[in-house]
C-alpha cells in the first residue's frame, strides 16, 4: 500500500526530531500514530529506513535520510499546491471560459462582460458559441466555467440561476401589413411565408409553435444563425418566430424589422446561467452576480418582445 501524506507527514517529523515522542508532540498526536506511520512508509518502500533505540529515540539509515528528503519535497509540492489553489479560488485575475447558447448573446454579452471583468489585463476570457446540449455538457465535464443557455430541459445534475423568461415573438420587415396590429396571432403569422431558426432546441421550438395550424404554412427559408434569419426578414424574404431580440432594429444588411408580440397562450424560452453551484472560483460568482444584476434590470427589457411593448 502507499504511504498517505499523513503517514509521511509523521514519518519526516520524526527522522527531523529523531524521536517519537517528541514527533508526537509536536504534530499533538499519540507516540504510537508516529510508529505506526514509520511501520508504513517502511512497507510501502520495503526499506528500513531506521534503526529504533530504546533510551536514543529513532536514527535513520541512509534510505531513511532519501526517502525523508523526497517526502519532505512532496509535501512541500503539496502544501504550495493547495495554497495556489486556494489563491486561485479567491482570485479575481485568470482564465474565465464561458459557453453560450442564447441566439443573439452578442447583443448583451459585451455589456455584462465590460461591468464585470475587474482588470481586463488580468482576466482572460475564452468565449465559445454551442448549441444548448453542448453548453450544458461542456460545464458538466469541465471544458465551461459557466454557461448561458435555455434550461427548460436541463438535467437535475447541472445548478444554474433563471435569468430572464422570454415569450415567442414575430419579427416582419418593417413595411409589413403585419405591423399594423399591436400583437399578431399564430394563424395570421402562418398566412405569410415564413424563416425558421434552424438550430437543435430552436428549430422544433418554432416548428412546434406552428404544428397546429391549417394549411401548413410554407417556410421560405431555414436559417442556422440569427443574423442570416433577421436579414432574410429585413430583405422581404418572410417572416419569422424568436424569443430573444437584440438591441437593434437594424440587420447586418441594413434593413430595419420590426417586432410584435404574439397572443395566446404560448411557451417561453428561459434563459439561464449554469455554474458549479457549490465549489466556484469568486471569478465565476462575479460574472454570475453581474449576469443577474443586469438581466434583472429594467435593461432586460430590450431583449425581450412584450404585448406592453410592441415596438422594435
Amino acid at each position: 500500500m502507499n504511504p498517505s501524506l499523513k503517514a509521511m507527514t509523521y514519518f519526516t517529523t520524526a527522522i527531523k526530531h529523531g524521536n517519537i515522542a517528541r514527533a508526537a508532540d509536536e504534530l499533538k498526536i499519540a507516540a504510537s500514530a508516529i510508529g505506526a506511520a514509520i511501520d508504513q512508509v517502511e512497507d510501502a518502500f520495503g526499506l528500513k529506513l531506521v534503526t529504533r533505540h530504546r533510551a536514543r529515540g529513532i536514527q535513520p539509515t541512509a534510505s531513511g535520510l532519501e526517502v525523508a528528503r523526497k517526502c519532505e519535497k512532496l509535501l512541500d509540492d503539496h502544501r504550495l499546491l493547495l495554497a495556489e489553489m486556494a489563491a486561485l479560488g479567491q482570485s479575481l485575475s485568470g482564465q474565465l471560459r464561458i459557453g453560450y447558447y442564447a441566439p443573439v448573446a452578442p447583443a448583451f454579452l459585451p455589456g455584462i462582460l465590460r461591468d464585470f471583468v475587474p482588470d481586463p489585463a488580468q482576466v482572460t476570457l475564452h468565449l465559445t458559441e454551442c448549441d444548448n446540449d453542448q453548453a450544458q455538457a461542456g460545464l458538466l465535464d469541465g471544458r465551461f466555467d459557466v454557461i448561458l443557455f435555455v434550461s427548460d430541459n436541463a438535467p437535475p445534475s447541472l445548478g444554474f440561476d433563471e435569468l430572464l423568461v422570454a415569450p415567442p415573438y414575430c419579427l416582419m420587415p418593417r413595411n409589413h401589413e403585419m405591423t399594423r396590429k399591436d400583437t399578431v396571432t399564430v394563424p395570421e403569422i402562418a398566412e405569410h411565408p415564413l424563416i425558421v431558426l434552424d438550430r437543435p432546441l430552436a428549430g422544433p421550438y418554432y416548428r412546434a409553435l406552428l404544428d397546429a395550424v391549417t394549411p401548413e404554412p410554407k417556410i421560405a427559408a431555414f436559417a442556422n444563425s440569427t443574423e442570416m434569419l433577421r436579414a432574410l426578414v429585413g430583405g422581404g424574404a418572410g417572416c419569422a418566430v424568436l424569443n430573444m431580440r437584440p438591441d437593434t432594429a437594424q440587420t447586418y444588411a441594413g434593413d430595419i424589422v420590426t417586432a410584435r408580440p404574439i397572443s395566446g397562450e404560448l411557451p417561453d424560452l428561459t434563459l439561464s446561467i449554469g455554474y458549479d453551484k457549490i465549489r466556484s472560483r469568486e471569478l465565476v460568482k462575479r460574472f454570475v452576480d453581474t449576469c443577474k444584476k443586469i438581466l434583472s434590470s429594467e435593461r432586460v427589457g430590450r431583449l425581450i418582445v412584450s404585448a406592453s411593448d410592441p415596438e422594435m
